[in-house]
């Protein structure tokens, strides 16, 4: 029988890291999946560059920025930033146990990143997407009433869409007004359910036993959101209807639920709501995540000011003059 391959130094400290991300910095699955194949992409490389086992000295200046220019080839800039940053995360987590007398990866400058501003709908477009479930059904039922609440949720409460989707019966509270939600890295919050989404919540509360199995009866008593066979939602099925009632309502196939949570970002800004309301609103752990909804803010600030503002009206007025000369 064939012995077991043997582990390198470094992919020994990449699981040991792992583990206490997952254990004692609770980071989400996705996060830890995400550090797995960053790191990997490098002991990959410098297993490769090596010839053989990857050690701990193998990282260095040189080789980071060796393997980060073979990666540009490839990746954006954005996934880039991200798999430098789980390197730095790594080797400061190697510093702290002392295996590690420096960090090497401080000394590579993170790719200038541009990111887009998140997609929004107006008010009106929210709106109309909240009729849109039961629109397209006519008559009320339970799959109408359960996508419903699950729009009012992503949009009036802000949530993200894997909170909704873990959400159970007994995180809800409507003599409170408020919901129990588990975001990132295991932390829990304290969410306002407003008028609209109480009373979606009630009505699909009346119709949520028709969502049993239609040959076992099996309902799940924990989940909040279930499909026609009494299972609870995924996330994938949560954005597959976002994106058609998208469509059927707005015309946009693209719409997805975090478009929802940028969207109630966007109105309560706008609303005068304060900034670290926002931030605490949404569970953001940085201060810098909630403020980009104020570039939001400005871009249709400067739309109003154009449109309103003496000034800008005389300059319009000098520019079409110049045109007719």
């Amino acid at each position: 029988m064939d012995a077991a391959p043997r582990r390198d130094v470094l992919a020994a400290q990449v699981e040991a890291f792992l583990e206490y991300l997952a254990f004692e910095r609770r980071a989400s699955a996705h996060t830890v999946a995400a550090y797995r194949r960053d790191l990997e992409s490098l002991a990959g490389f410098l297993r490769e560059r090596s010839r053989g086992e990857a050690q701990l000295t193998d990282i260095d200046k040189l080789s980071l920025r060796t393997w980060m220019a073979g990666e540009a080839k490839r990746l954006k800039s954005v996934s880039l930033a991200r798999r430098l940053a789980a390197v730095r995360s790594f080797m400061t987590f190697l510093e702290r146990r002392g295996n590690l007398r420096s960090n090497p990866a401080r000394q590579i400058k993170v790719p200038r990143l541009r990111r887009p501003l998140p997609m929004f709908l107006s008010p009106s477009a929210a709106d109309a997407l909240m009729q849109a479930p039961h629109a397209a059904t006519m008559t009320p039922n339970a799959r109408g009433s359960r996508d419903t609440l699950a729009l009012e949720l992503l949009y009036g409460a802000g949530l993200r869409v894997s909170e909704l989707a873990s959400l159970n019966l007994g995180d809800v509270s409507l003599s409170r007004r408020e919901i129990r939600v588990v975001g990132k890295g295991k932390k829990e919050r304290a969410v306002p359910l407003g008028s609209a989404a109480a009373r979606a919540y009630e009505q699909y509360l009346e119709r949520r036993g028709e969502l049993a199995h239609p040959k076992s009866s099996f309902l799940d008593p924990q989940a909040l959101l279930v499909s026609g066979r009494g299972k609870r939602l995924s996330v994938r099925w949560i954005q597959r209807f976002t994106a058609r009632y998208g469509l059927s309502a707005l015309g946009r196939p693209d719409l997805h639920p975090h478009a929802l949570r940028h969207s109630c970002a966007t109105h309560m800004l706008e609303g005068g709501a304060d900034l670290r309301l926002i931030q605490e609103f949404l569970g953001h752990e940085s201060l810098s995540t909630t403020e980009r909804y104020t570039h939001l803010s400005l871009d249709k600030l400067l739309g109003v000011y154009d449109r309103s503002h003496p000034l800008a009206q005389r300059s319009r007025a000098k520019k079409a003059a110049k045109s007719t000369e």
